[in-house]
């Protein structure tokens, strides 16, 4: 029997065969971004299916014993030369047909082709063990281990699965009203051209009612362009909830809009239903650009999209410490962006990088699915400089460009995406999503996980003082709450090019009533200060109820900084509604200043001779039978609210708070709070100690008791908030958080009775560590968003780094040439130290 044989006969027990369900990573190392196509490979352990570079795999054998790793390195193979290709070394860019990733006529996902070479490898002596020696060996020692072998080999790696390949934007689904659908008898022949809009005369995007007929036009764009809503209003009038769009019949298809979905659908009976007024889908031809391509061609806007990234001049990539790119893993760039920015600030330098290898030694025994490891791995890998090396060229391709790649081999962030995403509806998916909720999701993993010791997201947290004064008896009520973000309206209204937008919106409605297409609308300039001022100014609050006179009256409510963080964000609100309730993007161009002062915001208290309402809480909403404990809401509003997409404890709370007085009231209550942490959370009626769904003796789980008590709140503290959110730590530590001023009133323990004794002896409860000082910040870094909403499009960022303006966009990093820092969405300001 060979050394080899024998080392593994007693190993062989440790040697598992992978099996349906269990976790491999062969991808990627568990403390750094080696992979099988980094030098020196990849190590997976045969036990765990754990994979460790080459740096790594020495501190897991000494800590586990484990000898027995395949090893896995794989090197690109050489592209071939492509018929296709113009001579320049890149293929002709194809003409984009679907809006999906990884699918012909889509955009595309690179595959890159590699040869692999497997072998297994006896620790501490790294002693290799190829196919061929294991052939001589004895059965139960070669079974075994190529058993193990061909497992690993054969099974999906973690980060495969979680990644997405594909991505379809035009996977629809049938209508539920198409099998059904009701058709009029009205005796409405449609021609097959000449179309217009019955109300408007518009003669293009039209839309076809697939019940009565009528056509009309579709919706108005967020620039104004499209239509004027009138499909969408007949839809509201008569309930007819399926159109279909002229121009888009072919003998293959259509675009058919389902209103009572808000999608669009399927309709396998739609040869059918045009038949009913007169249409011979057989031969129709396509006259109108589809949904899809309209949805291409924003996704391609240029201007906005060419501004933020710089395409418009040659870009001197960068390279080294703090300069590594991350790859995008299909709509991820908006976590790509947040974590860029995150990694420059010294807070969180010092909590994850700074002390790594205490991290790493005391990282559990799946390191994959551990927080703490994971952001630190993610960190020194954008700080270290290890993977800020240029892309690898193409190869012996004669062809190939010989100029510099000015994109890297960076950092590929999907075991990090997979963990902090786990279990999150949105986050867990490949869609886009908002940076603002992302960095808030971030922060919130953050406080969750910081139990002990420094707090980053200290840097940001900040106290708000809200003061509401009743303008019938000016008395005044103080309230103080915990934020992260400051959220700067747009006041669309103080444009200083307001003379060019009102022309061009004459232009535009003079062309609707022409054949001429509409002009391109001009971007608003807004002046950063008319911002600051709206974020500043009294709000007039219709419908306060004051304790003073017992009754509802007027108030005025104004908001100051209570205290000043070290690092300020500032998001710019660029995403509302229009009438139609369509989510839109602001188009506006605002003068954000590189330094700030505003100290003129903080927060002076209560002012000498300043009497405060009388704490009396309002009378709750009750049926005029006193058995009845229920609030008596308006279904019929609520339902409303709930037919906007609105969450129901939402709406219950929009129609209570507003006194049953109505869809408009009610509507503007929600506006208004939408974001509000606990804007979903149940409705807690006044005097109630509890959460629908939940009783006083229901029990808290002791961890996430455990987990609040950490943060700096009391155990009464921690079990209200839980109580209050049907025991979800997530939504608990949100209303903790706005609900500041409750809990500092709180006076009864979960018993009854005060933990500390008498209510003589018992100190304030303690509330959230928040740092202060002066009010002056310099601009550091801002996020851009490229596209019409939150949803889609692209986000990169730019940070100032050693008095050079960078601009990182996802595995791109180049020096600056003109930042566009009037286009950004989030602004991340650092404090300044005189």
């Amino acid at each position: 029997m060979t050394e080899f044989s024998e080392i593994l006969m007693s190993v062989l027990s440790t040697i598992r065969v992978p099996r349906p369900g269990d976790r491999v990573h062969k991808d990627e190392c568990a403390f750094s971004f080696s992979s099988p196509e980094s030098e020196g490979g990849l190590y997976v352990c045969m036990n765990s299916f754990l994979g460790y570079g080459s740096k790594y795999v020495d501190r897991h054998h000494a800590k586990t014993g484990q000898r027995a790793y395949l090893h896995i390195t794989r090197t690109r193979k050489t592209q071939k030369e492509d018929d296709t290709n113009s001579g320049s070394g890149d293929p002709p860019k194809k003409k984009l047909t679907r809006l999906a990733i990884g699918i012909e006529g889509g955009f595309d996902v690179e595959q890159d082709q590699y040869e692999e070479e497997v072998k297994v490898v006896l620790f501490p002596d790294r002693q290799e063990v190829t196919s061929e020696d294991l052939a001589s060996m004895p059965d139960v020692v070669r079974e075994r281990v190529s058993l193990s072998m061909a497992g690993l080999q054969a099974a999906d790696s973690v980060s495969h699965t979680l990644q997405v390949q594909q991505w379809d934007g035009e996977v629809r689904q049938e209508s539920k009203h198409a099998a059904e659908l009701k058709q009029l008898n009205n005796g409405l022949k449609i021609p097959p051209s000449g179309w217009r809009c019955e109300v408007c005369d518009l003669q293009e995007n039209l839309w076809m009612n697939l019940t009565d007929g009528k056509v009309l036009c579709g919706r108005r764009y967020f620039d104004g362009t499209g239509g004027n809503n009138h499909a969408l209003l007949h839809y509201q009038q008569s309930g007819y909830p399926l159109a279909v769009k002229l121009g888009t019949i072919t003998p293959d298809g259509a675009d058919v809009y389902s209103y009572d979905e808000d999608d669009m659908v399927l309709d396998s009976k739609l040869p059918e239903h045009l038949a009913h007024f007169g249409i011979d889908m057989m031969t129709m031809e396509k006259t109108e650009r589809t949904m899809t391509e309209l949805e291409i061609a924003v996704n391609q806007r240029v201007g906005e999209w060419e501004v933020i990234q710089e395409s418009g001049t040659t870009l001197r990539p960068l390279w080294g410490p703090g300069l590594t790119g991350m790859k995008n893993l299909g709509n991820s760039c908006y976590l790509n962006s947040v974590m860029q920015v995150l990694f420059t600030i010294p807070d969180f330098q010092t909590k994850y990088v700074s002390k790594i290898d205490k991290i790493f030694d005391e990282a559990p025994a799946d390191p994959t699915q551990d927080f703490k490891t994971q952001v630190a791995k993610l960190g020194y890998g954008l700080l270290s400089g290890e993977y800020s090396k240029p892309a690898p060229d193409l190869g012996d391709d004669p062809n190939a460009s010989t100029e510099p790649r000015d994109d890297q081999v960076g950092i590929a962030p999907r075991m990090f995406k997979a963990l902090v995403g786990r279990g999150h509806p949105e986050f867990s998916t490949s869609r886009q999503q908002d940076a603002q909720e992302f960095l808030l999701h971030f922060i919130n993993m953050v406080e969750r996980n910081c139990r002990s010791g420094m707090n980053p997201t200290e840097a940001f947290r900040f106290l708000v003082e809200e003061k509401i004064v009743c303008q019938q008896s000016q008395k005044a009520k103080y309230t103080q709450r915990v934020d992260y973000i400051v959220q700067l309206p747009v006041p669309m209204d103080q444009a200083s090019n307001m003379e060019e937008l009102q022309e061009a919106e004459r232009r535009r409605e003079e062309a609707e009533s022409s054949v001429a297409p509409p002009p391109s609308a001009p971007r608003a300039q807004i002046p950063f200060a008319a911002c600051l001022a709206a974020l500043s100014e009294p709000e007039t609050l219709t419908d306060f109820w004051s304790s003073a006179v017992q009754a509802k009256t007027t108030a005025t409510k104004t908001t100051r900084f209570a205290s000043f963080p070290d690092h300020l964000v500032i998001q710019i609100k660029k995403f509302t509604f229009g009438l139609d309730w369509v989510p839109k993007k602001l188009d506006v161009s605002i003068d954000v200043p590189d330094t700030l002062d505003l100290s003129a915001l903080r927060a002076m208290g209560q002012q000498p001779g300043e009497e405060l309402l009388p704490e009396v809480a309002p009378p709750p909403l009750m049926t005029p039978d006193v058995e009845v404990k229920a609030p008596v809401l308006d279904d019929s509003t609520v339902s409303q609210l709930c037919e906007m997409g609105f969450p129901l404890e939402a709406c219950r709370k929009a129609v209570y708070y507003t006194g049953n007085t109505g869809i408009d009231a009610a509507m503007n209550w929600v506006m208004g709070h939408m974001d509000d942490p606990d804007f979903s959370a149940p409705l807690v009626l006044p005097g109630s100690s509890s959460a629908p769904g939940t009783t006083p003796t229901e029990s808290i789980p002791e961890e996430h008791l455990a987990t609040i008590v950490s943060m700096g709140f009391s155990r009464d503290q921690a079990t209200r908030a839980l109580r209050a959110t049907n025991n979800v730590l997530e939504r608990a530590v949100d209303w903790i958080f706005s609900h500041l001023d409750d809990l500092e009133s709180m006076d009864v323990s979960e018993g009854g009775r005060s933990e500390g004794g008498s209510e003589a002896s018992r100190e304030p409860p303690p509330g959230p560590r928040v740092r202060d000082g002066p009010g002056k910040y310099e601009l550091f870094a801002f996020i851009s968003h490229m596209g019409t909403s939150t949803m889609c499009g692209h986000y990169v960022c730019h940070i100032k780094k050693d008095q050079q303006w960078v601009i990182f966009n996802d595995q791109k990093v180049c020096a600056s040439e003109k930042p566009p820092k009037d286009l950004g969405y989030l602004y991340f300001y650092r404090r300044v130290v005189e």
